[in-house]
């Protein structure tokens, strides 16, 4: 028996190749087209896992095609890709990028759009990653470069119609699939259990991590609807949206010193996003009354019942502080250590998920801009400690209504307090972090709403409760921002 051995020269020159999504906001909120529009579905879960997919399996597909080894992949996910390929095949590699632009472009009707940038590795990471950026933003500040026909007449791309692939293929079918593959007959799009190339779904060393958790209706088949989600919800009946991101998460990465800290750092907070909101939407308390957005790089985003939410953002929360505590500890400073959320609520039952997401992203900058490590609820920006604040004081106040047949008006009375004094911006000018000038008003007016009483539980808990809100010292009394978002956290709760 003869044996044919191909032996391929070393590679004397290495070429970084980053690709980037471009545009993902704007696609994720635009109008819907096709079979998505008369299944009445949002295809936005499934625009969403689309493209999260995206940037895990073009450059696998790549290296595939290119017949190079899996080891070569530095990062992907997160709506971008960087790989390490013989500087030989860059003309390859390009063509097929552009291949899979052309069609990503045509199903997004022209929304999203495929960048990629490179540069041989020569010199520091530190120059490396220079020469990248730099390209990247040639690349995505001349739109029109290579372009023949820029003057020429033209129609605007009409989009493709997808025969239901976002909330069909992408949403209801993802979620119990076992793996993804591409072809190059469709090389901008995902196929599910089938494909030239194929990859599992899981936790792998050669798997694709996703975030798919889906809430089913009550015969378990179908994703629930928002209706549905908005009623399993405790008190209030309403769902809303989280969404999260990492402060600092690119200051992060300029400071990796290497390549392999670089990856190193992109896997870990792939990883985290990924495999904790998963088998965090799988407990009891929040299996049926979240589901899973997408699960990015740096961030994340959910949508579900409102009361879940804001127990499963305290949760990504301590879990992320224990991740910088461990896994962290070595790089110095504060950049992405921490991590800002913020909770929009649908306004009414016509509200659409792409406003509230919308609405979301929003309420996240301005919690970013505030301050780090914070979290926008409620119309109020806390940093996570004064989010625990506020739910011992709603936990407080639900357990007198509750347990102790305390009348709701007293959330009303309480809260009469924040539009009259300084926290609501008053009429008389003073700011927000003004003293509250008449404390003894506070306590008049809960004791006549609640009434008298001889209980000695529950007299210590309106002492508790007015300490909490205007603080240890009466004298020196400030409405406290962690009351207004107990107030209407508990007023939720509560409501029949």
């Amino acid at each position: 028996r003869v044996g044919v051995f191909v032996i391929r020269p070393l590679m004397s020159v290495q070429y970084f190749l980053q690709g980037k999504l471009l545009g993902i906001e704007s696609f994720l909120l635009s109008g819907v087209h096709g079979s998505d529009v008369e299944a009445g579905a949002s295809p936005l879960p499934g625009r969403s896992r689309w493209v999260t997919l995206l940037t895990e399996v073009l450059p696998r597909a790549l290296l595939a095609e290119l017949g190079l080894a899996r080891i070569l992949l530095g990062s992907s996910g997160g709506g971008q890709f960087l790989v390490v390929l013989p500087l030989e095949v860059r003309q390859q590699a390009e063509e097929f990028l552009a291949t899979a632009n052309a069609q990503i472009q045509q199903m997004s009707g022209g929304e999203l759009k495929l960048a990629w940038a490179g540069t041989e590795n020569l010199g520091d990471w530190s120059d490396v990653r220079k020469r990248i950026t730099e390209a990247m933003s040639r690349e995505r500040g001349t739109p029109a470069a290579g372009a023949s026909s820029l003057f020429e007449p033209f129609d605007p791309p009409a989009p493709v119609a997808s025969d239901g692939y976002f909330s069909q293929e992408m949403f209801v079918n993802l979620r119990d699939a076992g793996t993804v593959g591409w072809s190059q007959e469709n090389p901008g799009r995902i196929e599910i259990g089938s494909g030239k190339h194929q990859w599992t779904i899981g936790s792998g060393p050669d798997s694709i991590p996703v975030a798919r958790h889906t809430a089913l209706d009550d015969e378990g088949r179908l994703p629930a609807s928002l209706e549905t989600l908005a009623m399993r919800a405790e008190g209030r009946h309403v769902w809303g949206v989280l969404r999260g991101d990492v402060d600092n998460f690119g200051i992060r990465l300029r400071r990796a010193q290497t390549i392999e800290e670089h990856i190193q750092l992109s896997v870990v907070y792939k990883q985290f996003f990924a495999g904790e909101l998963e088998v965090l939407c799988s407990l009891p308390e929040f299996w049926r009354k979240v589901t899973v957005l997408y699960s990015g790089g740096d961030d994340f985003a959910v949508y579900g019942s409102w009361d879940s939410l804001i127990l499963l953002a305290r949760e990504i929360q301590r879990l992320f502080h224990r991740l910088s505590e461990e896994a962290l500890k070595e790089y110095p400073g504060p950049e992405g250590k921490t991590i800002s959320m913020a909770l929009a609520l649908a306004p009414s039952a016509e509200a659409t998920l792409a406003s509230v997401y919308d609405d979301a992203g929003r309420m996240l900058k301005i919690a970013k801009s505030t301050a780090r490590d914070s979290f926008h609820l409620f119309g109020q920006t806390l940093e996570w400690k004064g989010v625990g604040d506020a739910a011992g004081i709603k936990d407080t106040m639900t357990k007198m209504i509750k347990e102790f047949g305390c009348p709701r008006q007293f959330l009303s009375e309480i809260g009469s307090f924040y539009r009259e004094g300084t926290l609501s911006g008053p009429k008389s000018g003073r700011g927000k972090g003004e003293r509250f000038e008449r404390p003894w008003r506070f306590h008049r007016r809960l004791s006549r709403v609640l009434g008298p009483t001889r209980e000695r539980e529950l007299l210590k808990l309106r002492s508790e409760l007015t300490s909490e809100f205007l603080g240890r010292n009466p004298a020196q009394g400030r409405l406290r921002p962690a009351g207004r978002v107990a107030l209407e956290w508990a007023s939720l709760l509560t409501e029949a």
